[in-house]
């Protein structure tokens, strides 16, 4: 693959670049299988195959007096909606010294972003999907996360600790749940199932404007009020200042199921239901990247959010 590549516009040449080495990333690397070694059926769409979870606890389920469950602890698990780092790549010859399979892997991320290629991504309407595809061209521009700003909901992720009482509910998030970003704090939210505070709406937030209520023994979280500033994920799926997010908490045992579905007539087709997610109650500390059991880190600093360093992201190497 190596050679010379000439690239013109309007007849006039652009780039000229002659090239030695070629290291492929990952995703781009395709073998031939004979058929004596290869799978009889074709594979599944990468993350088509995960299963979905089920709360299968044999444990007692701790209850507030109200009888509803209590869902106060920490919680561990995959707390993110897209497994979106499933390997390496090795350091190429002409890369310098110090270089390793997690540097790439993090150079690399433009390729391993699962929420860019699927299978569960919003649909838009076909009008606003130039903005998307704009968006995402220009992610380290564009992308809030890139300059540390809150991912909001329901980019963030679940909750890692959760404080509940009969009246309300105390949501504490982890940090840079999307391998980066800024830094989310809590949420407290009323579950007596009063309505939404009209005033409150018209001040749009990152985590919108959240209340509460009871379906059975799950607890369902309603929020409006979002800025539009932040996205839905990484590929620049924004969303509209009409954004409604539903979160639902099931508790059974030490088990939890986490599920969001996303209303945005606006601009979607269809609302986007993501995958859900089975948490475990009583863990350490999430892994890396802030999941559940890191507690909030409010007022830090992240070294790719220096003021400094905000000229770099006109080279818009996507991440």
């Amino acid at each position: 693959m190596a050679g010379r590549m000439v690239e013109r516009r309007n007849g006039q040449v652009v780039r000229d670049v002659n090239t030695v080495v070629t290291e492929t990333g990952s995703v781009y690397v395709v073998v031939p299988v004979p058929p004596n070694v290869g799978p009889t059926e074709p594979l599944p769409m990468y993350g088509s195959d995960q299963k979905a979870p089920v709360l299968d606890s044999t444990a007692p389920t701790p209850r507030l007096a109200s009888g509803k469950p209590d869902l106060t602890n920490s919680w561990t698990g995959n707390n993110k909606f897209f497994i979106w780092r499933y390997g390496n790549r090795r350091c190429a010859p002409t890369q310098l010294d110090g270089c390793s399979p997690q540097w790439n892997q993090t150079i690399d991320f433009e390729f391993e972003a699962a929420s860019r290629f699927g299978p569960n991504r919003p649909l838009y309407k076909p009008e606003h999907w130039d903005k998307v595809v704009y968006l995402d061209m220009w992610t380290n521009r564009e992308d809030p996360i890139m300059t540390c700003q809150p991912m909001g909901i329901p980019r963030q992720g679940a909750p890692g600790r959760i404080f509940h009482t009969e009246n309300d509910i105390t949501l504490i998030y982890g940090r840079g749940g999307d391998g980066g970003g800024g830094y989310s704090d809590f949420r407290v939210i009323a579950t007596d199932g009063r309505a939404f505070d009209e005033r409150a709406i018209l001040q749009t937030k990152f985590t919108g404007h959240s209340v509460g209520h009871w379906e059975g023994d799950t607890l369902v979280i309603e929020s409006v009020g979002f800025t539009p500033a932040t996205w839905l994920a990484r590929g620049g799926f924004f969303h509209s200042e009409d954004m409604k997010v539903f979160e639902r908490f099931t508790r059974k045992g030490d088990q939890m199921l986490y599920e969001v579905t996303v209303e945005d007539p606006q601009v979607l087709l269809q609302p986007w239901k993501l995958k859900a997610l089975l948490l475990t109650a009583g863990g350490g500390g999430g892994g890396a990247g802030g999941g559940p059991g890191n507690p909030t880190l409010i007022g830090a600093e992240r070294g790719d959010c220096q003021q400094e360093e905000l000229d770099d992201i006109v080279l818009q190497i996507r991440h």
